[in-house]
């Protein structure tokens, strides 16, 4: 008894913790936590003042609900452990330190706390569903214990769920059908619809109704810039004493938010009395307020690593006396003037979003730079959509207009890069859900606004002589132009009025400076440190000197990134350069013009397609809609293998205008096809992932009788017969089609794929394939370093790659002695990962595209018997 006593009490004995005071953990409940961790041998470390930092230093463990406090970035870099409360629990019931990744308050690990038992599922299914729980910070329990939170089961008939019900276990009975859409998003939705004994996902029809999903925690994060203070509950005259968030905290506003003197004033007030100060240095502050991210002082902010937000922010805060990253929402962030690039010529409405959820998407739209409409027309581009049961959607089908969830928008914003609407995170609509219940999740992507808006160097003042003097106490005229003019994409815009080195009070509407109201309001802040400037000792004709100092190597490494970027738009514009009609030959006819291609290839040998973008695609259809105002296309139809066109481009761009004036558009991309029309069945690139799509396949007859005919012909008359392709290689292209439909383009979600680099037809050839059905494929070189690379990629998949491929991770090759020579090393690297090895033809991802179902045959697998002598 002794010894487990005294085991006990060391079962914390390397832990040094500070507990993090949340809403959910405060108070007794806190001071609980805390005795229970030191009668177990912990200790407890707390800051010597509130204002102070966690001394991460000091600790080993942080014990916090939520990953929003202001130390949490610098815990991840030092590597300390931030784990919920239960993680303590869970190690005292087990008798040693539980896996603090399985506790972890991360929103991105959503099924965190879940404990899933699963019952008479079929092996494949179970192992599945416990891989994906583990990948996003689950347990799994392969007993029924109290620790359980939910049964996995088709029916309550199983033995396990009636001895839960009978043991009056709390947890939930719930469909495998839940995991699957939680991964399919990437968030974690409301379970009741697919509640055992009586699920609605079953029991509905899906056209029934699905009722509203309201988000009471979007108050206050649904504009970028609030039209009010906060609430009086948290105005200085009723809660002046309560007010801590900005204890210690130095605030600058910026003039960007052009507020008049009287609400400036209340703002400083409630700042003042909630122990902050307010400065008109941007060095000395903690945080800086603003609303665009194009000022010199947000980059010298946003550089240093200090809290840049909006004002809308700044009201959250003081709404509810609680500290929050303004990178956690995106409308807490500062705006960009411009909006996101290409972004403005897309027209966006709203279906089934309501309350806050809905005024949020709407500025959310409106902050990228798109337009917003609140009625939706056969000119708008996209549909954002929170389930598929409204009017809105019936007619966005009818008219061929892109239909997304949310999560398309917030990526799209959060990441300052457009997605590509063909991603089936953003086209998974789970049955029996709204989507509105998920809104606001997704936070700014640090690292791409950084690349944007602040890369290194960008903070470097262009106005200061040296180190040593500060920057002009100079004030621009209120009628300015200097910041209205600027481009918020341009990493080095010139000195605007938000960045000159004054206190934000010192410049009103009428040019003059108010009176101060109180003398505490004035800060007058050291010298800051400034970058010196070009050397004024300059010899005369040296009127054009290139400046030496480090904003030179900045600028000239920007422009070489921005030259890689527009690498691919150069390339194809020396092409079309040297192509007969091209950009040197006076471009293209008319009638063309109707539905151009940049990227088409003009010759098509052994039936071999090329795909280009979709976006080509929209402004394709685009200049077709303004072309002698034509319909919307009623058939959106892709080729391949088709040889009407080989070499003639005449005929080929006017042969496009005809069938667009039927309605039938040619288009390049087979993810936005409705049809494909191909003289047999292929084993082309493009009709293999057309195939993912499930599109209509046509014969290529009906493209050549619509000509001949001058009109649109039914299609179902040209459905795509080859029975002798089909008896050859053993399945139907009709059940191949049906079986599509129902994988939605996840037929190897999970496998481990890679390809060698000497593949015959090409690695992109097979990544796109793998792609396209839900996998991923990388090159396999095997050289030095590799196995880390393999391993870190095999721990990211998780275990899903043992539920869909029996633990198989294949290596696509051919037959070449210098590809045979890989083999054994690829063998014993996946062996000692606890892994099974397979090396196979490239058929055997062929057909299984083809096929559009798992199978094996023997001939797939590679020995070196197979290795061709004669390369």
């Amino acid at each position: 008894m002794d010894l487990d006593g005294a085991e006990s009490k060391s079962l914390f004995a390397q832990v040094q913790f500070y507990i993090v005071q949340t809403v959910d953990l405060r108070g007794d409940s806190a001071r609980e936590l805390a005795k229970l961790l030191e009668d177990n041998g912990a200790e407890e470390i707390t800051r010597k003042a509130i204002a102070d930092p966690i001394p991460l230093q000091d600790i080993t463990h942080i014990i916090s609900t939520t990953t929003d406090f202001p130390e949490y970035g610098a815990a991840n870099d030092a590597l300390k452990s931030v784990v919920k409360p239960d993680w303590v629990k869970a190690s005292i019931a087990k008798g040693r330190l539980a896996n603090p990744r399985q506790y972890s308050p991360d929103p991105r690990l959503f099924f965190s706390g879940l404990v899933v038992c699963c019952v008479d599922l079929p092996s494949g299914d179970s192992d599945a569903i416990i891989g994906g729980v583990l990948a996003m910070g689950g347990l799994y329990s392969s007993s029924l214990s109290k620790m359980v939170t939910h049964i996995v089961a088709l029916t309550m008939d199983s033995d396990k769920c009636k001895t839960a019900i009978s043991r009056n276990v709390k947890c939930k009975f719930v469909l495998p059908h839940w995991f699957d859409d939680c991964l399919k998003l990437g968030k974690r939705i409301d379970e009741a619809p697919y509640c055992l004994p009586d699920p609605e996902i079953l029991r509905k029809r899906p056209e029934d109704r699905i009722p509203e999903a309201g988000r009471q925690d979007m108050l206050g994060a649904s504009s970028p810039k609030p039209d009010r203070l906060p609430t009086p509950s948290s105005s200085p005259s009723a809660n002046r004493r309560q007010l801590t968030v900005f204890r210690g905290k130095k605030v600058m506003l910026s003039r960007d938010l052009e507020l008049g003197s009287h609400l400036l004033g209340t703002i400083e007030d409630l700042i003042l009395n909630g122990g902050g100060m307010v400065t008109g240095s941007v060095y000395k502050a903690d945080i800086f307020i603003c609303h665009y991210r194009e000022s010199l002082d947000y980059r010298i902010a946003s550089r240093a690593g200090k809290d840049v937000g909006n004002l809308a922010w700044l009201y959250y805060l003081i709404t509810h006396n609680a500290w929050t990253s303004p990178l956690r929402r995106l409308l807490h962030y500062p705006v960009a003037r411009q909006g996101l690039p290409g972004f403005s010529i897309f027209r966006i409405s709203l279906s089934n979003y309501n309350g806050e959820a809905r005024v949020y998407l709407e500025n959310l739209a409106k902050a990228a730079g798109g337009e917003f409409t609140k009625t939706m027309k056969e000119d708008n581009t996209h549909l954002i959509t929170a389930h598929m049961v409204s009017e809105k959607c019936d007619a966005a089908k009818e008219w061929n207009i892109h239909m997304v969830n949310h999560l398309w928008l917030e990526e799209s914003y959060a990441k300052w890069q457009i997605q590509t609407v063909s991603d089936p995170r953003y086209n998974h609509f789970p049955t029996r859900t709204n989507l509105g219940e998920v809104v606001g999740q997704t936070p700014i992507d640090k690292q791409a606004v950084e690349k944007m808006f602040f890369p290194l160097g960008s903070d470097v003042d262009p106005s200061a002589e040296s180190d040593d003097v500060p920057r002009p106490m100079s004030v621009k005229p209120p009628n300015a132009t200097s910041s209205r003019s600027t481009n918020a994409m341009n990493p080095h815009p010139s000195r605007s009025a938000g960045s000159q080195e004054v206190p934000f009070r010192a410049l009103q509407s009428d040019g003059h400076t108010p009176k101060a109201s109180k003398e505490n309001r004035r800060h007058t802040e050291g010298n800051a440190v400034r970058t010196p400037a070009s050397s004024r000792f300059i010899g005369q004709g040296k009127e054009n000197e290139t400046p030496s100092t480090t904003g030179s190597r900045s600028a000239k490494d920007k422009a070489v990134a921005k030259l890689h970027d527009l690498a691919p738009d150069i390339a194809l514009f020396q092409k079309e350069r040297k192509r007969v009609g091209g950009v040197t030959h006076g471009g293209r006819k008319s009638s063309e013009d109707l539905v151009p291609e940049v990227n088409r290839k003009r010759s098509v040998s052994k039936d071999e397609d090329t795909d280009t973008g979709a976006d080509e695609e929209t402004r394709a259809t685009k200049r077709a809609k303004k072309s002698k105002g034509l319909a919307p296309p009623s058939m959106r139809l892709a080729l391949s293998g088709y040889k009407g066109w080989v070499s003639a481009a005449k005929k080929e761009g006017e042969e496009r205008a005809r069938l667009r004036a039927m309605g039938i558009l040619i288009v390049p991309d087979v993810a936005s096809c409705t049809h494909l029309a191909s003289p047999h069945i292929l084993r082309t690139q493009k009709f293999i992932c057309a195939l993912a799509h499930a599109p209509i396949i046509l014969s290529t007859d009906f493209v050549n009788d619509c000509l001949s005919q001058n009109k649109r012909l039914e299609p179902e008359n040209y459905l795509l017969q080859d029975t002798e392709s089909e008896k050859r290689m053993g399945y139907k292209l009709s059940d191949s089609l049906v079986r599509a439909k129902s994988n939605k383009g996840q037929l190897l979600r999970g496998y481990s794929i890679y390809c060698t680099e000497l593949i015959h037809g090409g690695f992109e050839t097979y990544k796109s394939i793998a792609e396209v059905n839900g996998g991923k494929c990388l090159m396999y070189r095997a050289r030095a370093g590799f196995t880390a690379t393999l391993r870190a990629g095999l721990d990211e998949e998780g275990d899903d790659s043992e539920a869909s491929s029996p633990g198989y991770v294949y290596l696509i090759s051919g037959t070449t002695p210098e590809e045979a020579k890989l083999w054994p090393k690829f063998r014993q690297m996946i062996d000692g990962l606890g892994k099974n090895p397979l090396v196979v033809r490239h058929d055997w991802i062929v057909d299984l595209a083809l096929s559009q179902k798992h199978q094996w045959r023997d001939s797939y697998n590679l020995t070196e018997k197979d290795i061709t002598l004669t390369a």
